[in-house]
C-alpha cells in the first residue's frame, strides 16, 4: 500500500497545468460506445477511475489504447451488456453506462455500484427516468436488469438535479426517435462537455449548463476526436494548497468560468485571484481569515467535492468557518483525521464549525475517500513536522500524480510503498 510523506511549512510556489476533469472523461468514455467507430479523446488524466472505466470498455468489447494523456476507444464489435460486479463495486460511476448500453442494445444487466463511501447515493433517480424512457427494470439478489424494446422519448423532471441522473437520460435519449426533455437538469460543465462531444458525433441536444435539456433523437452516432475540459475541483485544492501555504501559483489550462463559487471564497479569505479563459493566478493573503458560512450546492453553488480540502484551509484562517454539507450525508469523515493534526473542528449532523487558527502538526492519517484524501494533503502543508498519508489510492482515483505535481512546486512529498 502506497503512503504520501509530507514536511510541512514549505511555501508552494510555481507552474502547474491542470489535467482534464475525471468527472468529465468518465460519461465521455461510456458515450463512445454509441458510435461504430473510434473516438480520440484527448486530455485524459491517468486516473484509477480511469483505469476502471477502461476495464469496463474492454469488458464490453472495446478496444482501447493509450499514449500519454490521449484515448483512443473503438467499439466497432462491442458485444457485451454487462458489467462485472468487481468493476462496478470499484467505482461508483460505472453506473454511468446504464444509459449507454441500454441505447446500444435495449438491455442491460449490472450489479449495484460501489465506490467512496460519503453516503447514499442513490440511483432511483436513474431508474425512475429510465422507466420514462420505456425500460423494464427489475432489481434482484443486488443485480439491475433492464430491457427495452421500445423506448420513447418523454419529458422528465428530475426531483433533484442529479449529474449522474442527467447524463444517463442524455446517454440512453439521444438516439430515440423524437424528443426528450430533461427538466431540472444538473447543470455542471462537465453535462456541458458531455453535450459537445454527443453532438460533435452527431447528435442533436440543446440545453446544457441551464435546467432544460432538449434530446432530438438520430438515428446514427460517428467516431469523433474531443479534448476533455479542466478539473475545476483539481485546480481549486492547488489553489487552496497554495493558499495555506502563501504561496504564490498559476494554473495553466484552468477555466475559471467553471469556478466562480471557489474562486468567491479564495478572495473572501484574503487571496489575489488573477483569472481570464485558460490561466488562473493566486497571490498569497496578508492574512487569512475565515469566511462565516459554506453551502454545499449543486452547481453553480459551492461544490461538495471541495468542501473537504477548503476546511483544511479554514484550519489556518483567523475566525470561525461553519460548514453546511446539503449533498452527502457521510461526508466530514476527514474531520477525525484533521483534529488528530490539531484541528478545532465540532460536527453536529450535517454542520461542521472550525475553529482558527489551529497549529496543526505532523501526524500519521488515513484517507477514507477521495476529497477527504485531498484535505490532508492541504493540512499537511500548512502542519509542523512530518505527515504521513495512508490509503493514496483514494487520492489516486481523482489526481494524477499529485506528489509529482506538488514537488515540482517545492514541496517537500513523496510517495512510499
Amino acid at each position: 500500500m502506497s503512503k504520501l510523506v509530507i514536511d510541512g511549512k514549505h511555501k508552494m510556489e510555481g507552474e502547474i497545468y491542470v489535467q482534464g476533469s475525471k468527472n468529465a472523461v468518465l460519461p465521455i468514455l461510456a458515450a463512445a460506445i454509441l458510435s461504430d467507430g473510434k473516438n480520440v479523446i484527448y486530455n485524459c488524466p491517468k486516473l484509477r477511475d480511469v483505469d476502471m472505466t477502461i476495464e469496463v470498455l474492454k469488458n464490453l468489447g472495446c478496444r482501447v489504447k493509450r499514449e500519454k494523456n490521449s484515448l483512443e476507444v473503438d467499439s466497432y464489435g462491442i458485444h457485451s451488456y454487462t458489467i462485472p460486479e468487481e468493476l462496478m463495486r470499484q467505482m461508483r460511476s460505472s453506473i454511468i453506462f446504464l444509459g449507454a448500453i441500454i441505447s446500444k442494445f435495449g438491455k442491460a444487466e449490472i450489479s449495484m455500484p460501489g465506490g467512496c463511501e460519503i453516503g447514499n447515493r442513490p440511483i432511483d433517480l436513474h431508474l425512475k427516468s429510465l422507466r420514462q424512457l420505456g425500460v423494464e427494470i427489475t432489481e434482484s439478489h443486488g443485480f439491475i436488469h433492464c430491457h427495452a424494446e421500445n423506448l420513447q422519448p418523454a419529458y422528465i423532471h428530475l426531483d433533484f438535479p442529479s449529474v449522474g441522473a442527467t447524463e444517463n437520460i442524455m446517454l440512453a435519449a439521444c438516439m430515440i426517435d423524437g424528443r426528450t426533455t430533461i427538466q431540472n437538469a444538473a447543470r455542471e460543465p462537465e453535462i456541458a462537455d458531455l453535450q459537445r462531444f454527443l453532438n460533435r458525433m452527431g447528435a442533436k441536444i440543446s440545453g446544457a449548463g441551464g435546467d432544460t435539456i432538449v434530446i432530438d433523437g438520430v438515428h446514427k452516432l460517428y467516431g469523433v476526436e474531443h479534448t476533455i475540459i479542466p478539473d475545476r475541483i483539481v485546480a481549486a485544492t492547488y489553489l487552496a494548497c497554495a493558499a495555506v501555504t502563501g504561496g504564490t501559483v498559476v494554473l495553466k489550462n484552468a477555466d475559471s468560468s467553471h469556478m466562480g463559487a471557489m474562486m468567491n471564497v479564495l478572495k473572501e479569505v484574503g487571496c489575489k485571484v488573477h483569472a481570464d479563459k485558460s490561466k488562473i493566478i493566486l497571490l498569497p493573503a496578508k492574512k487569512l481569515t475565515a469566511v462565516g458560512t459554506l453551502k454545499t450546492m449543486p452547481y453553480p453553488g459551492f461544490p461538495t467535492d471541495i468542501q473537504s480540502p477548503f476546511m483544511a484551509l479554514m484550519t489556518q484562517c483567523d475566525g470561525t468557518s461553519i460548514f453546511v454539507e446539503n449533498i452527502f450525508e457521510n461526508r466530514f469523515q476527514h474531520i477525525e483525521e484533521l483534529v488528530r493534526m490539531g484541528a478545532d473542528i465540532k460536527v453536529d449532523g450535517r454542520v461542521a464549525v472550525v475553529i482558527g487558527k489551529s497549529e496543526l502538526t505532523g501526524a500519521k492519517v488515513v484517507a477514507r475517500e477521495l476529497r477527504g484524501g485531498a484535505s490532508l494533503v492541504v493540512a499537511a502543508l500548512a502542519a509542523e513536522g512530518i505527515t504521513e498519508i495512508e490509503n493514496v489510492k483514494y487520492i489516486d482515483r481523482g489526481y494524477e500524480s499529485i506528489e509529482r505535481v506538488l514537488s515540482l512546486c517545492g514541496i517537500d512529498i513523496k510517495r512510499k510503498e
